[in-house]
C-alpha cells in the first residue's frame, strides 16, 4: 500500500492561493477577455475591488 503523502506536505504556516479569473473589456475590438491570476488568498479582496 502507497502512503498517502498530500498532508504531510503542507504546513501551518503556508499560504493559501487561489485563482482569481476575471472578464476584462477589450477596448480595441470591444470583445471580453479573461484574465487569470494565482494569488494569495488574503489579496483577493483588493485585486477585485480595482478597475
Amino acid at each position: 500500500m502507497a502512503k498517502k503523502t498530500v498532508a504531510s506536505l503542507k504546513k501551518a504556516d503556508a499560504k493559501v492561493f487561489v485563482k482569481v479569473i476575471r472578464m476584462v473589456k477589450n477596448a480595441q475590438s470591444g470583445g471580453y477577455q479573461f484574465s487569470e491570476q494565482v494569488m494569495p488568498a488574503e489579496e483577493v479582496d483588493k485585486a477585485l475591488a480595482k478597475k
